[in-house]
Protein backbone atom coordinates (compact mmCIF):
# COMPACT_ATOMS: atom_id res chain seq x y z
CA UNK A 1 0.00 0.00 0.00
CA UNK A 2 2.88 2.07 0.41
CA UNK A 3 3.01 2.42 -3.91
CA UNK A 4 -0.48 4.18 -3.67
CA UNK A 5 0.52 7.97 -3.81
CA UNK A 6 2.90 6.84 -6.51
CA UNK A 7 0.08 4.79 -8.64
CA UNK A 8 -2.30 7.68 -8.03
CA UNK A 9 0.29 10.11 -9.29
CA UNK A 10 0.84 8.20 -12.72
CA UNK A 11 -3.03 7.14 -13.13
CA UNK A 12 -3.73 10.66 -12.77
CA UNK A 13 -1.53 11.98 -15.50
CA UNK A 14 -2.09 9.44 -17.80
CA UNK A 15 -5.90 9.55 -17.42
CA UNK A 16 -6.79 13.27 -16.39
CA UNK A 17 -9.22 11.93 -13.87
CA UNK A 18 -9.27 11.08 -10.41
CA UNK A 19 -12.71 8.43 -11.14
CA UNK A 20 -10.88 6.86 -13.84
CA UNK A 21 -7.63 6.83 -11.82
CA UNK A 22 -8.92 5.57 -8.97
CA UNK A 23 -10.69 2.86 -10.66
CA UNK A 24 -7.38 1.95 -12.62
CA UNK A 25 -5.40 1.71 -8.72
CA UNK A 26 -8.54 -0.85 -7.84
CA UNK A 27 -7.79 -2.89 -10.56
CA UNK A 28 -4.00 -2.88 -10.19
CA UNK A 29 -4.80 -4.01 -6.39
CA UNK A 30 -7.13 -6.71 -7.22
CA UNK A 31 -4.73 -8.67 -9.69
CA UNK A 32 -1.73 -8.27 -7.25
CA UNK A 33 -4.03 -9.98 -4.43
CA UNK A 34 -5.54 -12.01 -7.08
CA UNK A 35 -2.35 -14.39 -7.44
CA UNK A 36 -1.02 -16.66 -4.56
CA UNK A 37 1.23 -15.69 -1.44
CA UNK A 38 4.05 -17.73 -3.48
CA UNK A 39 3.27 -15.59 -6.53
CA UNK A 40 3.46 -12.00 -5.22
CA UNK A 41 6.95 -13.55 -2.89
CA UNK A 42 8.42 -13.71 -6.05
CA UNK A 43 8.45 -10.34 -7.49
CA UNK A 44 11.35 -8.58 -6.72
CA UNK A 45 9.84 -5.40 -6.81
CA UNK A 46 6.10 -5.03 -5.92
CA UNK A 47 6.10 -1.22 -6.48
CA UNK A 48 7.53 -1.98 -10.46
CA UNK A 49 5.05 -4.84 -10.65
CA UNK A 50 2.21 -2.52 -9.80
CA UNK A 51 3.46 0.67 -11.89
CA UNK A 52 3.37 -1.66 -14.62
CA UNK A 53 0.47 -3.75 -14.76
CA UNK A 54 -1.21 0.34 -14.03
CA UNK A 55 0.59 1.46 -16.69
CA UNK A 56 -0.98 -1.19 -19.09
CA UNK A 57 -4.07 -0.48 -17.77
CA UNK A 58 -4.03 3.30 -18.21
CA UNK A 59 -3.27 2.63 -21.90
CA UNK A 60 -6.55 0.58 -22.38
CA UNK A 61 -8.30 3.22 -20.85
CA UNK A 62 -7.05 5.65 -22.53
CA UNK A 63 -8.08 3.96 -26.11
CA UNK A 64 -11.90 3.51 -25.10
CA UNK A 65 -11.56 7.06 -23.77
CA UNK A 66 -10.65 8.71 -26.74
CA UNK A 67 -14.47 6.44 -28.30
CA UNK A 68 -16.19 7.92 -25.53
CA UNK A 69 -15.48 11.52 -25.62
CA UNK A 70 -16.61 11.85 -29.34
CA UNK A 71 -19.97 11.27 -27.38
CA UNK A 72 -19.34 13.83 -24.38
CA UNK A 73 -21.42 16.74 -24.69
CA UNK A 74 -19.03 20.26 -25.27
CA UNK A 75 -15.78 20.39 -24.62
CA UNK A 76 -13.78 17.67 -22.30
CA UNK A 77 -11.11 19.31 -19.83
CA UNK A 78 -8.78 16.98 -17.41
CA UNK A 79 -10.65 16.96 -13.51
CA UNK A 80 -9.06 19.71 -11.88
CA UNK A 81 -7.17 18.71 -8.15
CA UNK A 82 -7.81 21.17 -5.31
CA UNK A 83 -4.76 21.72 -3.08
CA UNK A 84 -4.92 18.77 -0.47
CA UNK A 85 -3.38 21.26 2.34
CA UNK A 86 -7.00 23.56 1.53
CA UNK A 87 -9.53 20.86 1.19
CA UNK A 88 -10.79 17.79 3.81
CA UNK A 89 -13.25 15.04 2.40
CA UNK A 90 -15.25 13.01 5.06
CA UNK A 91 -14.60 12.72 8.54
CA UNK A 92 -11.70 14.17 10.45
CA UNK A 93 -10.27 11.21 11.94
CA UNK A 94 -9.30 10.24 7.98
CA UNK A 95 -10.86 7.17 7.30
CA UNK A 96 -12.28 8.78 4.39
CA UNK A 97 -9.30 9.90 2.24
CA UNK A 98 -9.80 11.88 -1.12
CA UNK A 99 -8.31 11.11 -3.75
CA UNK A 100 -6.85 14.39 -4.47
CA UNK A 101 -5.09 14.15 -1.04
CA UNK A 102 -2.76 11.36 -3.37
CA UNK A 103 -1.99 13.69 -6.14
CA UNK A 104 1.14 15.03 -5.87
CA UNK A 105 1.01 18.70 -7.16
CA UNK A 106 4.03 20.22 -9.88
CA UNK A 107 4.44 21.18 -12.88
CA UNK A 108 3.27 17.97 -14.62
CA UNK A 109 0.02 18.17 -13.16
CA UNK A 110 -0.77 21.69 -14.52
CA UNK A 111 -4.04 22.41 -16.54
CA UNK A 112 -1.45 23.73 -20.03
CA UNK A 113 0.63 20.57 -19.55
CA UNK A 114 -2.75 18.40 -19.07
CA UNK A 115 -4.42 19.72 -21.65
CA UNK A 116 -1.36 19.20 -24.01
CA UNK A 117 -1.29 15.24 -23.21
CA UNK A 118 -5.08 15.15 -24.45
CA UNK A 119 -3.63 15.26 -28.08
CA UNK A 120 -0.91 13.12 -27.89
CA UNK A 121 -1.90 9.04 -29.02
CA UNK A 122 -2.59 6.71 -26.03
CA UNK A 123 0.89 5.20 -26.37
CA UNK A 124 2.75 8.60 -27.20
CA UNK A 125 0.87 9.59 -23.32
CA UNK A 126 1.86 6.57 -22.15
CA UNK A 127 5.78 6.37 -23.38
CA UNK A 128 6.20 10.45 -22.72
CA UNK A 129 4.89 10.14 -18.55
CA UNK A 130 6.23 6.98 -17.89
CA UNK A 131 10.07 8.03 -19.27
CA UNK A 132 10.39 11.67 -18.67
CA UNK A 133 8.08 12.44 -16.07
CA UNK A 134 8.63 9.09 -13.57
CA UNK A 135 12.12 8.13 -15.05
CA UNK A 136 11.32 4.55 -16.68
CA UNK A 137 13.68 2.97 -18.65
CA UNK A 138 12.73 2.55 -22.16
CA UNK A 139 13.19 -0.87 -21.82
CA UNK A 140 10.46 -0.88 -19.24
CA UNK A 141 8.11 1.52 -20.99
CA UNK A 142 8.55 -1.17 -23.83
CA UNK A 143 6.92 -3.73 -21.54
CA UNK A 144 4.16 -1.44 -20.76
CA UNK A 145 3.24 -0.11 -24.16
CA UNK A 146 3.93 -3.48 -26.07
CA UNK A 147 6.55 -1.64 -28.39
CA UNK A 148 10.47 -1.96 -28.84
CA UNK A 149 12.15 0.51 -26.79
CA UNK A 150 13.28 2.01 -29.92
CA UNK A 151 9.93 2.40 -30.72
CA UNK A 152 8.95 3.97 -27.26
CA UNK A 153 12.21 6.28 -27.52
CA UNK A 154 10.16 7.80 -30.65
CA UNK A 155 7.24 8.30 -29.44
CA UNK A 156 8.43 10.14 -26.03
CA UNK A 157 10.54 12.13 -28.47
CA UNK A 158 7.60 12.95 -30.64
CA UNK A 159 5.07 13.64 -27.53
CA UNK A 160 8.18 15.80 -26.38
CA UNK A 161 8.07 17.84 -29.23
CA UNK A 162 4.35 18.75 -28.61
CA UNK A 163 4.91 20.01 -25.55
CA UNK A 164 7.63 22.45 -26.61
CA UNK A 165 5.43 23.46 -29.51
CA UNK A 166 3.35 24.87 -26.80
CA UNK A 167 5.38 26.21 -24.31
CA UNK A 168 5.86 29.51 -23.40
CA UNK A 169 7.37 31.40 -20.94
CA UNK A 170 6.33 30.98 -17.55
CA UNK A 171 5.64 33.68 -15.76
CA UNK A 172 6.31 33.73 -11.51
CA UNK A 173 4.38 31.83 -9.20
CA UNK A 174 3.64 35.21 -7.65
CA UNK A 175 3.02 37.12 -10.61
CA UNK A 176 0.31 34.25 -11.90
CA UNK A 177 -1.46 34.42 -8.71
CA UNK A 178 -1.19 38.98 -8.71
CA UNK A 179 -2.94 38.62 -12.31
CA UNK A 180 -5.51 36.21 -11.30
CA UNK A 181 -6.58 38.22 -8.33
CA UNK A 182 -6.34 41.05 -10.30
CA UNK A 183 -8.88 39.17 -13.05
CA UNK A 184 -11.30 38.29 -9.98
CA UNK A 185 -11.34 41.48 -8.65
CA UNK A 186 -12.36 42.96 -12.37
CA UNK A 187 -14.75 40.44 -13.09
CA UNK A 188 -16.65 41.72 -9.90
CA UNK A 189 -16.66 44.54 -10.54
CA UNK A 190 -17.53 44.29 -14.50
CA UNK A 191 -14.48 46.53 -15.23
CA UNK A 192 -14.27 46.13 -19.12
CA UNK A 193 -11.07 47.99 -19.07
CA UNK A 194 -9.11 46.47 -16.20
CA UNK A 195 -10.38 43.16 -17.86
CA UNK A 196 -9.16 43.22 -21.58
CA UNK A 197 -5.72 44.72 -19.57
CA UNK A 198 -5.67 41.49 -18.60
CA UNK A 199 -6.16 39.58 -21.41
CA UNK A 200 -3.66 37.89 -24.09
CA UNK A 201 -5.32 39.65 -26.96
CA UNK A 202 -5.71 36.24 -28.08
CA UNK A 203 -7.07 34.57 -25.29
CA UNK A 204 -9.25 31.76 -25.13
CA UNK A 205 -12.00 29.87 -22.85
CA UNK A 206 -12.93 26.45 -22.62
CA UNK A 207 -15.46 25.42 -20.46
CA UNK A 208 -16.83 21.60 -19.66
CA UNK A 209 -20.38 20.99 -18.52
CA UNK A 210 -20.78 17.69 -19.76
CA UNK A 211 -24.22 17.85 -20.53
CA UNK A 212 -24.90 17.94 -16.79
CA UNK A 213 -24.38 21.91 -16.29
CA UNK A 214 -24.76 25.27 -18.51
CA UNK A 215 -21.47 26.10 -20.47
CA UNK A 216 -20.22 27.13 -23.73
CA UNK A 217 -20.04 24.37 -26.19
CA UNK A 218 -17.09 26.08 -28.46
CA UNK A 219 -14.07 27.80 -27.54
CA UNK A 220 -14.37 31.51 -27.00
CA UNK A 221 -11.81 33.07 -28.47
CA UNK A 222 -10.38 36.56 -28.69
CA UNK A 223 -9.53 39.33 -25.71
CA UNK A 224 -12.98 40.87 -26.54
CA UNK A 225 -15.02 37.70 -26.64
CA UNK A 226 -13.63 36.48 -23.46
CA UNK A 227 -14.82 39.44 -21.73
CA UNK A 228 -18.16 40.25 -23.53
CA UNK A 229 -18.63 36.58 -22.34
CA UNK A 230 -17.17 36.92 -18.88
CA UNK A 231 -19.58 40.67 -17.98
CA UNK A 232 -22.25 38.15 -19.28
CA UNK A 233 -22.15 35.85 -17.28
CA UNK A 234 -21.50 37.55 -13.70
CA UNK A 235 -24.91 39.69 -14.91
CA UNK A 236 -26.73 36.62 -15.28
CA UNK A 237 -25.63 34.87 -12.10
CA UNK A 238 -25.24 38.00 -9.35
CA UNK A 239 -25.35 35.40 -6.69
CA UNK A 240 -21.68 33.30 -6.98
CA UNK A 241 -19.00 33.85 -4.62
CA UNK A 242 -15.60 33.96 -5.99
CA UNK A 243 -12.48 32.59 -4.34
CA UNK A 244 -8.80 32.23 -4.82
CA UNK A 245 -7.90 28.76 -5.05
CA UNK A 246 -5.00 26.65 -6.18
CA UNK A 247 -6.57 24.11 -9.08
CA UNK A 248 -3.49 21.60 -10.36
CA UNK A 249 -0.76 23.13 -8.11
CA UNK A 250 -1.05 26.83 -10.12
CA UNK A 251 -3.37 30.14 -8.81
CA UNK A 252 -6.98 29.58 -9.84
CA UNK A 253 -10.44 30.46 -9.16
CA UNK A 254 -13.12 28.46 -7.48
CA UNK A 255 -16.84 29.97 -8.19
CA UNK A 256 -19.76 28.53 -5.46
CA UNK A 257 -23.38 29.16 -4.95
CA UNK A 258 -24.84 28.85 -1.72
CA UNK A 259 -21.26 27.31 -0.41
CA UNK A 260 -21.79 24.71 -3.49
CA UNK A 261 -18.95 24.51 -5.93
CA UNK A 262 -20.53 25.20 -9.22
CA UNK A 263 -17.25 26.19 -11.57
CA UNK A 264 -13.10 25.72 -11.26
CA UNK A 265 -11.38 27.68 -13.17
CA UNK A 266 -7.86 26.86 -14.28
CA UNK A 267 -5.46 30.00 -15.94
CA UNK A 268 -2.54 29.73 -17.81
CA UNK A 269 -0.49 32.87 -17.42
CA UNK A 270 1.70 34.40 -20.15
CA UNK A 271 3.95 37.48 -18.86
CA UNK A 272 1.30 39.78 -17.14
CA UNK A 273 -1.65 38.29 -19.98
CA UNK A 274 -3.95 35.43 -19.74
CA UNK A 275 -3.70 33.54 -22.54
CA UNK A 276 -6.30 30.53 -21.77
CA UNK A 277 -9.13 29.71 -18.97
CA UNK A 278 -10.75 26.68 -18.34
CA UNK A 279 -13.64 26.63 -16.61
CA UNK A 280 -14.81 22.60 -15.21
CA UNK A 281 -18.56 22.72 -14.33
CA UNK A 282 -19.05 19.50 -14.83
CA UNK A 283 -20.59 18.06 -11.53
CA UNK A 284 -19.11 14.84 -11.56
CA UNK A 285 -15.48 16.37 -11.99
CA UNK A 286 -15.93 18.69 -8.94
CA UNK A 287 -16.67 16.09 -6.06
CA UNK A 288 -13.30 16.80 -4.40
CA UNK A 289 -14.45 20.61 -4.26
CA UNK A 290 -17.98 19.72 -2.68
CA UNK A 291 -16.59 20.02 0.89
CA UNK A 292 -15.87 23.31 2.56
CA UNK A 293 -11.90 24.69 2.52
CA UNK A 294 -10.00 24.01 6.32
CA UNK A 295 -9.33 27.21 7.80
Amino acid sequence: MRERRQLMDLAYRLLGSLADAEDVIQETYARWYAMSWQQREAIESPGGWLSRVAGRICLDQLGSARARRELYVGEWIPEPVPDRTEWIDGPSDGTTVNPADRVTLDESVNMAFLVVLESMTPAERVAFILHDVFRFPFAEVAEIVGRTPAACRQLASSARRRVRATQTPAASAGRRADVVKAFKQAWEAMDIDALIGLLDPDATVVADGGGLASAVLRPIEGCEQVVRYAVDLAGRMPDLTILERTVNGQPGLVAQRDGVTVTVMAFDVVGDRIKHIWAVRNPEKLRPWTVEPRH
